[in-house]
């Protein structure tokens, strides 16, 4: 099984288990998707996509509507990405992705963190180079041989394409998602994806003993709470 299906089926989905956490995390990208581009899903590549995965989440549509409005206005809030690095128990690490609109705010919540189990924020580029930056989708399908041939005819190289239980899992370079899904898409009518996930995947795992595990689930769930927090990755494989 490839290094981007060892990542379970939930620790890629949005972190938080609160739907209003959810729902706030879809709103802030949509919003975010449609200020970069046009605010309109059928000339924004990029939108269309968000508001696919959220819908497929159930975020209600007055919340999507409301964020892409929200875009086509003046002023508002002003949404930035930001990725944090660090270092947890034991040979641990985390990269925590936030969207922000008071960046202050969020990197003081995230060091307070670490600070109450003796944790450090680590320097860009610290944690992330034992890691790779990969787009990954699974789903159901009998054509895979036909995927394959399409995908490579039309440049893309998948870096890992392997059927799992029936399950084709394809993962690409992040630039190549819209590309592949729209390839998989006229192959594969109705397709519904299990996974639809462009993130960090950690090159190897370590397994914690007991007590720096215990450290680790409470530095995670403190990072969890924080609102700004839409994804956190590691490489612990034992939790």
């Amino acid at each position: 099984m490839g290094r981007a299906y060892e990542v379970r089926k939930a620790s890629i989905q949005k972190t938080g288990a609160m739907k209003a956490k959810v729902y706030s995390t879809y709103a802030k990208e949509i919003y975010l998707a449609a200020k970069k581009g046009t605010p309109e899903l059928e000339s924004n590549i990029f939108l269309k996509r968000v508001v696919e995965k959220a819908r497929k989440e159930q975020v209600p549509s007055d919340i999507i509507n409301r964020a892409i409005e929200k875009a086509k206005g003046v002023g508002g809030e002003d949404y930035h990405e930001v990725i944090y690095e660090g270092f947890g128990p034991g040979a641990s690490t985390l990269i925590i992705k936030t969207l922000t609109d008071n960046v202050n705010r969020t990197v003081g919540m995230v060091r307070a963190a670490f600070n109450k189990v003796n944790k450090s924020l680590g320097v860009n580029n610290s944690v992330s180079y034992n890691y790779d930056y990969l787009a990954v989708v699974s789903f159901k399908t009998e054509k895979e041989e036909e995927i394959f041939e399409a995908l490579l005819e039309a440049g893309i190289e998948p870096i890992e394409f392997e059927k799992e239980d029936g399950e084709l899992i394809v993962s690409v370079a992040p630039n190549d998602i819209n590309s592949t899904k729209d390839i998989i898409e006229k192959i594969e009518s109705n397709v519904a994806y299990e996974i639809d996930e462009v993130g960090m995947y950690p090159k190897n795992k370590v397994d914690l003993s007991q007590e720096d595990l215990e450290v680790f689930d409470k530095l995670y769930n403190m990072l969890d709470e924080i609102d700004d927090v839409t994804e956190i990755y590691h490489n612990v494989n034992n939790r």
